[in-house]
């Protein structure tokens, strides 16, 4: 009986470790195998091109930059939707964008045109926000013109190359 008890026990414990033995060797995706496919993924996206990814235990981890947010939640979806994907870190930045080129001279130019265009002997410049006038003008508009330039709020105006009668 003893024999016959050991050697149940002995059977037991040899199905125990040939079960473990087959459940470890289930065979998970490398994490390298899972970056390249991530990457074949989103290569055909342009929105792609300079991201890099990652994989760690099969984390994939998206960097760089793209044009769009809705770009940047595509790739992320493309991402999480391939095999051996646990989950996605999207770190992805939205580049700003473009700044529209609108200097404080714009503005201020098209209105001292306006505002000099009844004094045809007075010609007027802006620049840095500076208004300098160059010319003639009787003392009678003088301060007419003055006032209507300061009311623009320029950062000064330049009146020192102004002729005077």
């Amino acid at each position: 009986m003893k024999k016959m008890m050991n050697r149940t026990m002995a059977i037991l414990m040899a199905f125990t470790v040939i079960a473990a033995a087959f459940a470890g060797c289930k065979s998970k995706p490398k994490d390298a195998d899972v970056k390249a496919a991530v990457e074949t993924a989103i290569q055909g996206n342009p929105a792609a091109s300079g991201t890099t990814v990652t994989v760690d235990k099969g984390v994939a981890t998206l960097s760089g930059e793209v044009a769009t947010e809705a770009a940047k939640e595509e790739l992320g979806k493309t991402a999480a939707a391939i095999a051996g994907v646990k989950s996605v870190t999207n770190n992805l930045t939205v580049a700003a964008p473009a700044p529209v080129a609108i200097t404080m001279n714009d503005p201020l130019a098209a209105a001292v045109k306006d505002a000099t265009k009844d004094f045809p002997t007075v010609a007027a410049t802006v620049s840095e926000g500076v208004i300098t006038l160059k010319g003639e003008i009787q003392k009678a508009n003088l301060q007419k013109l003055m006032m209507m330039l300061q009311a623009l709020k320029p950062k000064k105006v330049d009146n020192t190359q102004l002729v005077i009668k």
